[in-house]
């Protein structure tokens, strides 16, 4: 899951930020990978690299909803100012957002996934009771 300050959902939403620079210790996302934003919906992943923050161009900066990559620097400076960089490198994932008809389908699957694992989870609590159960009329017999 990705999240974002609510200033940024609408130009997601737009297409106009197509991707985002975090600080982490390693990589958290992969190339590739489907995530969530929540007000937005799911994404694809399509890019997950290390750059370097001083390095970044005002072309680098645009995808990411700023003019400038000064700009784009002094809100990654806001947003991690509690953060020592010390210990995070600098990484920038590249998304785009599903469109509407592959939202309602992956939410579909997710609806069936979780719907199986309750029934998965259901059948080994019903083993469980019927192994209890045997446990104690065995008990019960001597």
């Amino acid at each position: 899951m990705l999240l974002f300050k609510k200033k940024f959902i609408e130009p997601i939403r737009r297409g106009e930020k197509t991707q985002t620079i975090r600080l982490w210790k390693r990589p958290q996302m992969r190339s590739g990978q489907r995530s969530f934003i929540p007000g937005i919906g799911y994404i694809s992943i399509l890019s997950v690299e290390q750059v370097e923050l001083e390095r970044l161009t005002d072309e680098d900066a645009v995808p990411d909803g700023f003019s400038t990559a000064e700009e784009l620097r002094q809100e990654i400076r806001t947003l991690y100012a509690d953060t020592s960089k010390t210990d995070r490198r600098v990484f920038r994932i590249r998304f785009s957002v599903f469109p509407a008809d592959m939202q309602v389908k992956i939410k579909e699957e997710q609806a069936r996934k979780k719907e199986l694992a309750l029934r998965d989870r259901q059948q080994e609590a019903c083993t469980a009771v019927e192994n209890t159960l045997e446990k104690l009329r065995r008990l019960a017999e001597t």
